[in-house]
């Protein structure tokens, strides 16, 4: 049998039309909003890190969803386009119909301003997941690295990682009153690294709480989401100086410094 074996899986892309039902700030810069709705029946989501579109309000108060066109995702000519940004799907009920997305608020971007403001029986669209990647439970461990914009991923995946695997967990956030209670039946260590008051582009508290991690016996399995430049750079660091093998990684930039849409896997 094939050892460290991970799977795509494709889903048929459903656009949805959702509504707020609940919106708290969980943390200083955390919005946890829940969503509901009949058109969340069959919704599916596999994998702790999927993502999905969600489609906001445009400046007239509608949303508009692109079709897919010869030149990629187009808008009807004259309409100003639905801003859209992708987003985890922290948790689901599939007999409530209920979808937890958590925000980043970060004062700034037609998201985290919509997130800000959210209150009940507003409206939004949600495409996708298009597809998920199950990781090989397998490894005789997990390192989940990650800023306050990977937190929803590292929550989840905790959530539904199973008994008796090792996992161990860098969290950089803003501030000490960003931490969140976690939890897994698994083996967890959590390490929280907190800026207090520098840019999250910036930083290098990951990186170097990386380097700082001992070199176990067994094979480990890295998942890395930040900034891009910061997860190219954990990328390189992982396959140049500690020689691990490119499928044993998963690093993806959730964000770019310049405020630009990113994800790279």
């Amino acid at each position: 049998m094939t050892r460290h074996e991970h799977q795509m899986v494709r889903h048929t892309l459903v656009r949805r039309t959702v509504e707020v039902l609940s919106a708290k700030r969980i943390t200083p810069h955390m919005q946890r909003i829940v969503f509901g709705g009949e058109e969340l029946r069959g919704f599916l989501s596999a994998s702790p890190d999927d993502h999905v579109k969600l489609v906001f309000p445009n400046p007239s108060g509608d949303l508009v969803f692109p079709t897919l066109g010869p030149n990629g995702p187009e808008c009807p000519p004259g309409v100003i386009p639905s801003p859209m940004r992708d987003y985890t799907p922290r948790e689901f009920d599939p007999v409530r119909h209920e979808l937890i997305v958590d925000f980043v608020i970060h004062g700034d971007g037609p998201a985290s301003t919509w997130a800000e403001r959210a209150k009940p029986g507003q409206r939004i669209g949600i495409g996708g997941p298009r597809g998920s990647f199950m990781i090989a439970n397998d490894f005789d461990r997990y390192v989940l690295v990650g800023d306050e914009t990977a937190l929803p991923a590292i929550g989840r995946r905790l959530d539904e990682m199973h008994a008796g695997a090792r996992v161990h967990v860098l969290a950089e956030i803003p501030e000490v009153t960003d931490r969140q209670p976690l939890g897994s039946q698994a083996q967890f260590h959590v390490t929280w690294l907190e800026r207090d008051g520098v840019d999250g582009a910036s930083s290098d508290l990951l990186e170097r709480a990386l380097r700082e991690l001992p070199e176990w016996p067994g094979d480990t399995f890295y998942w890395i989401a930040a900034e891009s430049r910061r997860v190219r750079t954990m990328r390189k660091y992982l396959a140049e100086e500690r020689g691990v093998p490119k499928e044993w990684v998963r690093a993806s930039g959730y964000w770019q410094a310049d405020g630009s849409e990113d994800g790279e896997d």
